[in-house]
């Protein structure tokens, strides 16, 4: 009797593990050691379509990712050709407002480069991006993040003027770290997010 081949179970949903050696491997310590590129396309699926990840992170609602990288090698030849070691994925610094994973829109960058433009709005509550309520002296407080650090930007008698404070920092702060980029594509998508937020406009 012919044996029926069993469909591979697909990853969140959508994802083909079509990997050709084992992306799950034991070392000679016993530790289980995971392939890099399969680590880094999951990830990139969970963001995608788990509904738990979402749960903790709205802002990747409505995310999704091309049909080409639903198959572990397309994407694992993509990341092949990449600077990616000690780097992250992302999707929407080159295209701004992006929500779909794609070798048209995403790069690798390194942490401080992706924590960048990261809006933190369960953490700020009501308050525009840049601003909390200070309490003790009853005033907006107006931060921002530079080289790793919040620097505070002064207290302000409303929420529009200390918004208005972040925005001009935010945008210096943006334009330093183009200056500073290697890679041409995330100075140029650094930019375009400068001039979103001297807007006004999401980053």
């Amino acid at each position: 009797m012919r044996k029926v081949r069993r469909k591979p179970k697909l990853v969140y949903g959508v994802g083909v593990n079509d990997a050709d050696y084992a992306v799950n491997t034991t070392g000679s310590d016993g530790k289980q050691l995971r392939c890099a590129y399969y680590r880094a396309w999951k990830s990139m699926l969970e963001r995608a379509y788990s509904l738990k990840y979402q749960a903790m992170r709205p802002t990747y609602t409505d995310v999704a990712v091309c049909e080409e990288w639903h198959s572990f090698m397309a994407f694992r030849a993509w990341m092949m050709t990449q600077d990616w070691e000690g780097k992250q994925l992302d999707k929407d610094i080159i295209v701004p407002g992006n929500k779909v994973y794609s070798p048209a829109t995403c790069v690798f960058v390194s942490p401080q480069i992706n924590s960048l433009l990261t809006d933190h709005a369960a953490a700020r509550g009501e308050w525009p991006i840049g601003v909390d309520w200070n309490r003790q002296v009853e005033k907006f407080h107006a931060r921002v993040r530079e080289n790793g650090k919040q620097r505070h930007l002064g207290l302000f008698t409303t929420p529009e003027a200390a918004h208005l404070a972040w925005r001009r920092a935010k945008v210096r702060v943006v334009r330093t770290a183009a200056r500073e980029c290697d890679d041409p594509r995330v100075s140029a998508g650094l930019l375009r997010h400068s001039y979103r937020i001297e807007a006004g406009l999401a980053a």
